[in-house]
């Protein structure tokens, strides 16, 4: 059985072309060469410093690359302390429910943002 190619400009094909820049946005990120990045995990994500991220359910696991260096840096989320970690490791800072904006304080490197899905 053959079925017909959708028309130019059909709804189904505008979808399809829609979801497909969508996806290459938040793969490729924006800015054309920018140092920002858009990581996504279904139930954890990794960021590192600048990193736009995002979690497809809640709970959300967050891991953070620490920025490379000596000695140890406190974290925060939301501005809440989450910890002390090492300079230059990966670090899990938990689990969590809702968006978080994660500094590393003193590192003088840009905040990392991961969006998580609020569940009534």
């Amino acid at each position: 059985m053959h079925l017909p190619c959708p028309r130019r400009g059909t709804p189904g094909r505008l979808l399809a072309i829609t979801t497909l820049l969508g996806a290459l946005a938040l793969v490729g990120g924006c800015g054309g060469g920018g140092t920002e990045r858009f990581p996504f995990g279904a139930i954890t994500v990794t960021v590192k410093p600048g990193d736009t991220g995002r979690c497809a359910i809640s709970p959300c696991r967050i891991l953070l690359e620490m920025p490379p260096g000596n000695g140890t840096y406190r974290v925060t989320g939301n501005e809440i302390t989450l910890g002390t970690y090492a300079a230059g490791e990966t670090v899990n800072l938990g689990d969590f429910y809702e968006p978080q904006a994660i500094e590393i304080q003193g590192a003088n490197v840009p905040r990392a943002f991961v969006y998580i899905p609020v569940l009534p």
